[in-house]
C-alpha cells in the first residue's frame, strides 16, 4: 500500500494486492501517475472482443476476479482484466473447458512449476483429440455407407416410389 497526493489535494490510497483468494499481485505496470488504469464493461468488451453478456458470465464463472466498483456502482476492470479475458479465449480455441482453463490459471500463477503442469494439460488434451479424431473417422465410414445406400436406391427407383434404406434400416433397428 502506498499513499500519494492527487491532483486535487486529497490522499490517494493505492492497494496493489487483488482482491480473489489466491491475493495475486497486480501489475504495477499498469499504473500511470500512481492511479492504476480503469474502464468500465463496455470498453473491455470493446477491448477484448467479448459481449458484455460474456464477460459477466466469465465473472460467474470465477475466470475473472471481481471487478472494483466505481462511486456510481459501475464495474471498474484494469489491463489485467483483458489480458486474463484472452487467455480464456485462446485457451478454449485449443478445445479446453472452462473447468481446465481455471487450472491452468492457477498454474499460470505459480510459473516455478508451468511448464512441467502445462504440458501435462496438453498432452491428457492431445489424447482426448485423437479419441475425437478416430469417432469422427469411424462417424464418416457409416455416413459414406449411408449415402452410397441412398444413391443405390434412387438409381434403382427410376421414377418409381421407394422407401428410404437408411430410414428403414433405422426402423427396423429401433423396433427390434
Amino acid at each position: 500500500m502506498s499513499i500519494h497526493n492527487s491532483p486535487f489535494g486529497f490522499p490517494l490510497i493505492l492497494l496493489t494486492l487483488d482482491s480473489t483468494p489466491e491475493c495475486i499481485l497486480r501489475s504495477m505496470a499498469s499504473i500511470q501517475n500512481g492511479v492504476q488504469a480503469t474502464f468500465q464493461i463496455g470498453e473491455l468488451a470493446k477491448r477484448s472482443a467479448l459481449s458484455i453478456d460474456a464477460i459477466r458470465f466469465y465473472e460467474r464463472r470465477k475466470l475473472l476476479p471481481p471487478a472494483s466498483r466505481s462511486a456510481g456502482r459501475f464495474r471498474l476492470y484494469t489491463p489485467d482484466a483483458i489480458e486474463r479475458l484472452r487467455f480464456v479465449r485462446r485457451m478454449q480455441g485449443l478445445g479446453f473447458s472452462l473447468q481446465e482453463i481455471k487450472e491452468l490459471m492457477g498454474v499460470r500463477a505459480d510459473r516455478a512449476h508451468a511448464c512441467s503442469a502445462v504440458r501435462q494439460f496438453l498432452k491428457t488434451k492431445l489424447a482426448d483429440v485423437a479419441v475425437r479424431i478416430r469417432e469422427l473417422q469411424q462417424l464418416e465410414t457409416e455416413l459414406k455407407a449411408d449415402l452410397r445406400k441412398c444413391n443405390r436406391a434412387l438409381k434403382q427407383q427410376r421414377g418409381k416410389t421407394c422407401g428410404c434404406p437408411v430410414l428403414e434400416g433405422e426402423e427396423r433397428t429401433t423396433n427390434a
